[in-house]
């Protein structure tokens, strides 16, 4: 691809991050700096550049980059913050929180997603990165507490374990639904007293699964 060319692609990803509401400097660089092309393999990575999902390995999606970038933004992350996100996937939102936060720990019920998403981190030189194999739904508790907890699959209510280990302050942001066809954003916050709920918008996500899975 000649650098012009280039160049328009990353402005039109770039319109159509702030067309859908993403507005903070911080996160539109760290989305400019993230290509999302070497984390789609096969017939898929030419349409990196596209406000859409699309299928990865072991039958998984990586979000739209409208709503990585909401979902970044929701959780209003500071220099030194310390990130939980369960679902690596490909790692595409692994790499940008890194860009954006002191330390992110994310974890993938998938040996194999797990694998590749540290190929692209050590070729990105992110070194803030923590990856694993893990049941996402029990979280993190030996890290506990985080400051931001991003989840990029859908449960029918915030997973109990993963709100007790957010911190007081905290902010968890995460898709709820009990199909895959209705579902919402929503942003949790925590304060001394309990729990604020905010809800962002409609998505669609794959649904968040107890235990490893099988390969």
């Amino acid at each position: 691809m000649n650098p012009g060319a280039d160049a328009e692609r990353k402005m039109q990803f770039l319109f159509a991050l702030r067309s859908h509401g993403v507005t903070d400097p911080r996160v539109l660089t760290a989305m400019e700096e993230v290509d999302r092309a070497p984390f789609i393999k096969g017939l898929f990575s030419e349409r990196a550049y596209e406000d859409m999902p699309l299928p990865i390995a072991c039958g998984q999606t990586i979000s739209q980059p409208s709503v990585v970038g909401i979902m970044t933004q929701a959780l209003k992350l500071q220099p030194r913050d310390k990130v939980l996100e369960i679902g690596t996937g490909s790692g595409y939102q692994a790499a940008i929180l890194a860009k954006l936060a002191r330390r992110v720990y994310t974890v993938d019920r998938y040996r194999r997603l797990v694998r590749e998403a540290r190929v692209h981190f050590e070729a990105l030189d992110l070194h803030n990165i923590t990856a694993m194999t893990s049941d996402g739904t029990r979280g993190l508790p030996d890290q506990a507490p985080f400051d931001k907890i991003l989840v990029t699959a859908a449960a029918e209510d915030p997973p109990g374990p993963l709100l007790a280990q957010l911190a007081v302050g905290g902010i968890m942001v995460l898709p709820v639904g009990q199909s895959d066809a209705v579902q919402s954003l929503i942003k949790v916050t925590r304060h001394d007293t309990g729990y604020d709920y905010e809800e962002l918008l409609p998505v669609r996500f794959v649904p968040l699964l107890e235990g490893l899975g099988q390969e």
